[in-house]
This record gives structure tokens, sequence and C-alpha cells, in this order.
């Protein structure tokens, strides 16, 4: 199993996001954080927001934070959000229109979507919260100010 770009960026955009609290975040700060496109955030900000994982706030004074508590936001949910299939395989893609001559007996495909059954379900066994911890080292990287420096960075109640 492998996930998309898309995704990857999305989680770290949440992850940037929870670490920062009720903080709002800008595009260009998260992209200059983690040394990635803005123009790709936009899309994935856009989206996220659709979907209500963040909230966003138009104008000069305005950005981005997390909808919920970063406790009750699930990675799996995320992932799923995030992910246009979970196809590991052509023949496992819906419409694909692609027959395979030992589907009628085939023990991979039903291995493999098991598989991926597996794999969410160790991600629904992690929150945001969890990725961040311990969020010091994180902060520091990120180049965010400490959580004691900076105390409107305290997660939003649920």
């Amino acid at each position: 199993m492998r996930l998309t770009v898309y995704s990857d960026y999305a989680l770290r955009l949440m992850m940037y996001l929870a670490l920062n609290g009720e903080r709002l975040s800008t595009i260009a700060e998260i992209a200059k954080a983690y040394d990635i496109s803005k123009a790709h955030l936009m899309k994935i900000t856009h989206e996220l927001g659709q979907k209500g994982f963040i909230d966003t706030v138009r104008g000069r004074q305005g950005g981005m934070r997390l909808a919920r508590d970063a406790g009750r936001i699930g990675i799996g949910e995320i992932v799923r959000a995030c992910e246009p299939d979970f196809a590991i395989v052509p023949c496992m893609e819906e419409g694909s229109g692609i027959v395979c001559v030992v589907q009628p007996a085939c023990v991979l495909k039903r291995a493999l979507a098991s598989a991926t059954v597996a794999f969410l379900d160790v991600l629904d066994g992690y929150t945001l919260s969890d990725l961040i911890l311990p969020s010091t080292p994180l902060r520091q990287l990120l180049s965010l100010p400490s959580e004691k420096a900076d105390p409107a960075s305290r997660q939003r109640n649920p």
C-alpha cells in the first residue's frame, strides 16, 4: 500500500495545524516549514475545508485551523478523505473493465482486500493528537514556538 503525495501533504498540513492550536496558520508558512509547494497546499486546504477538517478564515489576517479537536480526528478518516481509491491492483478498480482469467478463483484479490482493511484499521487506531507527540521536537523542526511560549497553541476543546 502506498499513499499519494496528496495524502502525505494533507497529513503534514493537519499535523502543523494541530501543533499550532487555535492560532491561524497560512499556506505560505506551512509550505515554508515543510519546503513543499504552495499550489499543492492550496488544493488540499480547499478540499479539507469542504470536508469539515479545517476552518478557513479569508482576508488579510486570515488563515486556517483545525475544525475540531485533534484528538477527535482519526488518521484513517483523513486518508480515506484524500485517497481516490484503494485499488492495489488494476482488477480491484471499480469500472476498470479489466477481466482477469483467474478472477473466479483468485485468492490474491481477497488477500489484498483484507490487507487494505487491516491497513486502514491500524490508521483508525491513531488520532491527529497521537501524531504530534512529543510535540517539542516537531515544533522545533517546524520552527513553531513552544507551547509554553504560545498560550494560543493549546488544543481546542471538543
